[in-house]
């Protein structure tokens, strides 16, 4: 089982970036992206359902970040807009065989990614 997780880099504040998150090995219901800052916990940031395609998003990113999936890529992105310095954080593609329904607790989700670095400068 893994995710792949790319897309990362340096931006200015008001840009974007999208992430991608390959999966592979196994089925997956559940997928989201979460961020951790320097010295802070891991965050949520969007959530999705496989199968239906429901959206889940924090309060801090709504308005700004899609996330979607493709079916025959069986990847998920994550489209980062009107990026500011306070999205800087280290991103991870999170994902379950359960239907979690956008829960934003870390210990939910069983698999893991390696992380993406995104830096926004100001």
């Amino acid at each position: 089982v893994q995710l792949q997780a790319s897309g990362g880099g340096l931006v200015q504040a008001g840009g974007s970036l999208r992430l991608s998150c390959a999966a592979s090995g196994r089925t997956f219901s559940s997928f989201a992206w979460f961020r951790q800052a320097p010295g802070k916990e891991r965050e949520f940031a969007a959530g999705i359902n496989w199968n239906d395609r429901t959206t889940y998003y924090a309060d801090s990113v709504k308005g700004r970040f899609t996330i979607s999936r493709d079916n025959t890529k069986n990847t998920v992105y994550l489209q980062m807009n009107s990026l500011k310095p306070e999205d800087t954080a280290v991103y991870y593609c999170a994902a379950d065989s359960r239907f979690l329904y956008g829960t934003n607790r870390v210990s939910d989700y069983a698999y893991w990614g390696q992380g993406t670095q995104v830096t926004v400068s100001s």
